[in-house]
């Protein structure tokens, strides 16, 4: 894992066409901004896991 310090207004860039920017800091908390292309899905990581928990028990829906 790489670990990054980072001040508000401040990017980094993944894969050279994905840009993330530290919008703002609250206490614990942090706001980011994510520009991606429209072909790249952008999830927060409780989303991703329960649409991967969806997609699964469609599956097994279908298999039985």
């Amino acid at each position: 894992m790489l670990v990054l310090c980072r001040k508000r207004g401040e990017q980094i860039i993944v894969g050279g066409d994905i840009e993330v920017t530290i919008v703002e800091i609250n206490g614990d908390r942090v706001r980011l901004g994510v520009n991606a292309p429209l072909s790249v899905r952008v999830d927060r990581r409780e989303v991703h896991d329960r649409r991967l928990k969806e997609r699964s028990a469609a599956c097994e829906a279908t298999t039985s």
